[in-house]
């Protein structure tokens, strides 16, 4: 009898690490707020006490191309940063007319890919014909909504939000998507105007603080703050690394 008992008790005891690693908790969604009273250059709708930016629409592609944005953003010294190696999948989410995607191109290479996701069509279409006037092979568009980028899951090596996440109509989904879509020990990256730098000639709903993207991203426990890129001279890119279970 006793030696029936501490059989059952063994199996208990292994069972129950079973039942630990289980399937994950569902991510707890913060809500969602509409104030009459806010900012004209926002939609009313506020995400973690910041106010949501209009989207800047595919009208106004031609100041994503402007000379002034090597001065003022410094592009290839963020790339750099990066660190993008040959063969990498990098998704480009808010990709607008591809300014970045075809920065980064070059570095993944022909065994590599970049993923320009947008959710306006217009804009996919700049990209299209630039990567075709340009024999570029390894930019390919992918139309994605307002609560998904539509990036494969599991698959993407570093996610690049430059200027855009600040005006996801649904931050918290499009962040649980890119999220699921990265590898482990997949970034992803807000590269975001400086909110605590008066001096950047940029509206405030356009712009965000380090400590704000930084609050918003503590739903996503395995995502990990792992540096703050400062260097750029209006924005700051603040990066994030999905935990690795394997080590």
């Amino acid at each position: 009898m006793i030696r029936l008992i501490f059989v059952a008790l063994a199996g208990l005891l292994v069972a129950a690490p079973g039942r630990a690693d289980g399937p994950p908790k569902k991510r707890e969604k913060p809500k969602y707020e509409f104030r009459e009273d806010h900012d004209p250059n926002g939609i009313g709708k506020f995400y973690m006490n910041r106010e949501i930016a209009h989207v800047m629409g595919y009208g106004a592609a031609g100041w994503l191309e402007r000379k002034e944005r090597i001065k003022e953003e410094d592009p290839e010294k963020l790339v750099k940063a990066l660190g993008i190696k040959e063969g990498m999948t990098v998704a480009d989410v808010g990709a607008g007319s591809g300014y970045h995607s075809f920065l980064i191109a070059p570095l993944v290479g022909a065994k590599g890919k970049v993923i320009a996701s947008d959710i306006q069509q217009e804009m996919l279409d700049l990209i299209t014909k630039k990567a075709k006037a340009n024999k570029v092979t390894n930019v390919e568009t992918v139309k994605g909504t307002t609560t998904d980028p539509k990036l494969p899951t599991g698959a993407v090596d570093l996610i690049i939000m430059v200027d855009v996440y600040h005006e996801f109509e649904f931050p918290f989904e499009m962040t649980e998507k890119m999220v699921d879509a990265l590898k482990p020990g997949g970034r992803l990256v807000f590269v975001e105007f400086r909110l605590e730098d008066d001096k950047v000639p940029i509206k405030l709903v356009h712009k965000m603080s380090e400590r704000q993207v930084v609050k918003e991203m503590v739903p996503f426990p395995e995502m990990e703050h792992t540096k703050t890129f400062k260097d750029l001279p209006w924005q700051h890119a603040i990066i994030f690394t999905k935990a690795d279970k394997k080590k």
